[in-house]
C-alpha cells in the first residue's frame, strides 16, 4: 500500500487463521438462556418471564410508535428518565436507562473497574455476574450463600479488600429466591468502605412480600456509594424489548452514562416503558396475581416434602443436586420447561395457573431427597 513494504514479524507467527481472542473472553462460560419450546406446545417456565401478555394500552402505544422506526431513538431516553425520576423522587441526572438491567450493570462495571479490581458477589446468584466481571478484566470474589439460600452479608463484608471496587447484592436472589431486609443492608453499608460501590440488583423487587423490605430509595438517599438496578422485563412484562435502568448519585450516574451504548434503548422500548408506568395500578394487579400463584406453588411443593427457600421473586428453587439434569429432562418430556443449574438445582418460574398445576403434577412423582 503506497509503496510501503509489508513487515514480517517472525515472533508473531501463528497457525491460527484468525486473530486470537482475549484470554478473559476465552475463559468466560457462555450465558445459558432458558429453554424454549420446540415444536409441540409446552409451559415455558425457564426464563422468569411474566406470564401475562402486554397490556392493551401498552401494545397500542407500541403500535402507534412503530411508524417512527426509521428514526434514531432519543439517545438519553429523556422522557422515560424524567418519568422514572419523578417516580423514585430523584433528579433526572441520577437515572440512567439501558438495554435491560444486565447491560446497565455491565456499564456500571465499565465505569468503575480496571483490570485486576475485585467484585464481591454471592454465589449461586445471577448467572451473568461472572460473565460481566470477567469481560471487564476484573476478578470475581464469590461468597457462598447461607444455609437458607440467601446472602451471607457478614462473610461478604469480610471478603472486601483494598482491591474491591464493587459489592453486588441480588435481592431477591436469582435463582434461589430470598430477599434482603432493610436493616441488614444498612448494617452492611456501615461495614463497607465508602469507596466501594454497592450495587442493589432489584430485578424482582415488585414481587417482594416480606416484613422489613429493603427501601432502596432511602438507602440511595443516604449512601452515595449505592447504585440501584431495576428492569421492565419482569413485573412490567417487557422482556422482549430490553429496557432497564440505574439509580445512582449524579457523579456515579454520569460515569455509567458515559460507558453506555449510544442510542441503546430503542424507541419502542422507551414508549412501552412509559406506557407501563402510566398503567402502574393495572400492572400491580397482575403482580399480585403472580404472587398469589407463587404462594400456591410454594405451599404445594412443601406439602410434597420439598424444602423450598423463601421465594420473594416470580420463581421457586428446588435443590436437586446431582439429579438436576435428569429431572429437568423429565419435566421437559411432560411439557414443562424449567431452568436447570447442573449439579445444583432447578429454578421454576411462576406461570399461569395451568402451568403451575402442571409443575405440581410433575414434581409429585419425584423423590424429594
Amino acid at each position: 500500500m503506497g509503496g510501503t513494504r509489508a513487515r514480517w514479524h517472525p515472533e508473531r507467527v501463528t497457525t491460527s487463521p484468525v486473530p486470537p481472542l482475549r484470554q478473559a473472553v476465552q475463559q468466560i462460560p457462555a450465558y445459558v438462556p432458558g429453554a424454549r419450546p420446540q415444536g409441540a406446545s409446552a409451559h415455558k417456565l425457564s426464563s422468569n418471564e411474566n406470564p401475562f401478555p402486554p397490556l392493551p394500552s401498552v401494545r397500542a402505544a407500541v403500535e402507534r410508535a412503530a411508524g417512527d422506526l426509521n428514526r434514531y431513538p432519543d439517545m438519553f431516553a429523556t422522557e422515560l428518565v424524567g418519568a422514572l425520576a419523578r417516580r423514585h423522587g430523584v433528579e433526572p441526572a441520577q437515572v440512567v436507562a439501558g438495554t435491560g438491567s444486565v447491560a446497565v450493570l455491565g456499564h456500571v462495571l465499565q465505569a468503575v473497574c480496571d483490570a485486576g479490581d475485585e467484585v464481591v458477589h454471592a454465589w449461586r446468584s445471577f448467572e451473568a455476574y461472572p460473565i460481566l466481571v470477567g469481560l471487564q478484566g476484573a476478578v470475581g470474589v464469590r461468597v457462598p450463600l447461607d444455609a437458607h439460600g440467601g446472602h451471607d452479608l457478614e462473610r461478604m463484608a469480610d471478603a472486601v479488600t483494598p482491591r474491591t471496587r464493587v459489592l453486588m447484592l441480588c435481592t431477591p436472589n436469582n435463582p434461589t429466591g430470598p430477599a434482603l431486609h432493610h436493616t441488614e443492608v444498612l448494617d452492611l453499608l456501615t461495614a463497607v468502605p465508602q469507596d466501594v460501590l454497592v450495587v442493589l440488583d432489584e430485578a424482582y423487587v415488585e414481587f417482594v412480600r416480606q416484613a422489613d423490605p429493603l427501601d432502596s430509595r432511602a438507602v440511595l438517599a443516604s449512601h452515595p456509594n449505592v447504585v440501584v438496578l431495576r428492569t421492565f422485563s419482569k413485573a412490567y412484562g417487557l422482556a422482549g424489548l430490553r429496557v432497564g435502568y440505574a439509580l445512582a448519585h449524579p457523579e456515579v450516574a454520569r460515569g455509567i452514562r458515559t460507558a453506555s451504548t449510544p442510542f441503546g434503548v430503542n424507541h419502542l422500548a422507551q414508549v412501552a416503558a412509559l406506557a407501563s408506568l402510566e398503567a402502574a395500578d393495572e400492572l400491580a394487579q397482575r403482580v399480585d396475581a403472580v404472587v398469589a400463584e407463587r404462594e400456591r406453588l410454594v405451599t404445594g411443593l412443601r406439602a410434597q416434602g420439598w424444602t423450598v427457600p423463601d421465594a420473594q421473586g416470580n420463581f421457586v428453587w428446588l435443590a436437586t443436586g446431582a439429579r438436576t439434569a435428569d429431572l429437568a429432562a423429565d419435566a421437559a418430556a411432560q411439557g414443562v420447561l424449567v431452568r436447570p443449574f447442573a449439579g445444583e438445582g432447578l429454578r421454576i418460574s411462576v406461570g399461569e395457573p395451568a402451568a403451575n398445576d402442571a409443575v405440581l403434577h410433575v414434581t409429585s412423582a419425584w423423590p424429594t431427597t
